[in-house]
């Protein structure tokens, strides 16, 4: 047997989640999976605004985390057993069962990677979930067109520095982001290349975003809710696009958090506000991946992570994510990649709470 340290639920948090929310155990690993399973020595896993939602016992989209259960999330690794033929032990797999250092799983839940094309961390980032959401949200949900203005908020996020890119290869005229404080709005504007930064701290929201769109916007990416999501329906000009991604302002809520209350200007805008979830469009990923591995290799997609190391900080990591403190996407190192014998693929800067 191996013994693997895991994350589990130890409580249902009331508001914002606490260190206290979750236990770390120990268990023991099979070296023989069963038939047509795999066991994958996790080196790499993601913390995800959306898991806070999944601490709460309710229905949504996803089923809810058991409490005494380990957490899931997506978690890319090597497998080091196999009793699937298909996957090979060696190989490195993406899959969903994150929040442990070893996971065993049916090899039809796992999806093999190839290095030599990116980084095996890439996989759960600009090449993951991640990157497909904010591509499927600019050319399906809320698609952009050429010469459009399009508005990003939570534009340093995982999700959002990508966005701003895809948005101007599609043909956007102009690409403003909003985030929070002036490190992160510099970060927009020198390295994800967008037009104009919105610092939210600084309050003025619809002011800002009326100053740095005069004409208002045409598109609008939502990973936040409230009052970003006020603002751009303020902004938004006849025809305008507004996908609904995320709504992270309201998460740790304790009471239902009260809408917009200029919905009816969209009406009179005629414009569509839609809701999206990265599961339905999964059909997207061998697009995505073809078009974005090339850019990432030559330097032409730039991304940043922000590293926790150690299955033990994962919680540290994910309460970071709810409260912004990642640029671009949020990792937990748990173990270092054999394919290269070093960390050295991450970019970007380590979190130090």
């Amino acid at each position: 047997m191996t013994v693997s340290r895991e994350i589990r639920l130890a409580a249902r948090p009331v508001g914002e989640p606490t260190p206290a929310d979750f236990e770390l155990a120990t268990t023991e690993v099979p070296e023989r999976p069963g038939e047509g399973q795999i066991v994958v020595r996790n080196t790499w896993m993601s913390v995800d605004p959306y898991m806070r939602g999944r601490m709460d016992d309710e229905p949504s989209y996803i089923a809810p985390f058991q409490l005494g259960a380990p957490l899931e999330g997506s978690a890319v690794g090597e497998v080091v057993a196999s009793n699937a033929p298909e996957v090979p032990v060696g190989a490195t797999v993406t899959h969903f069962l994150g929040w442990r250092e070893y996971s065993v799983l049916d090899a039809a839940a796992a999806t093999v990677v190839d290095t030599a094309l990116a980084p095996a961390a890439a996989y759960l980032g600009p090449l993951g979930a991640t990157g497909l959401t904010a591509y499927a949200a600019l050319t399906r949900t809320a698609p952009v067109r050429e010469g459009d203005v399009v508005f990003v908020s939570a534009a340093a996020g995982a999700v959002g520095s990508v966005a701003g890119q895809i948005a101007r290869e599609l043909g956007a005229a102009r690409v403003i982001g909003s985030a929070g404080g002036p490190a992160k709005t510099k970060k927009l504007l020198d390295t994800f290349g967008y037009d104009a930064a919105i610092d939210y701290r600084r309050g003025g929201l619809p002011e800002q975003l009326a100053q740095a769109a005069p004409d208002g916007v045409d598109v609008y990416l939502d990973s936040v809710g409230g009052d970003h999501l006020q603002a751009a329906i303020g902004a938004i000009r006849p025809g305008g696009r507004i996908a609904l991604v995320g709504a992270i302002s309201t998460y740790n809520a304790k009471e239902p958090a009260p809408g917009p209350d200029n919905l009816f200007r969209a009406a009179k805008q005629e414009a569509t506000l839609r809701g999206m979830l990265v599961t339905s469009h999964l059909d997207l990923f061998p697009e995505w991946i073809g078009r974005a591995a090339p850019l990432l290799a030559d330097g032409t997609l730039r991304t940043e992570q922000t590293v926790v190391d150690g299955i033990e900080r994962a919680p540290e990591a994910f309460l970071g994510v709810l409260r912004g403190a990642n640029t671009g996407k949020m990792l937990v190192r748990i173990a270092a990649d054999t394919d290269t014998g070093t960390d050295a693929d991450t970019t970007g800067t380590s979190f130090t709470g």
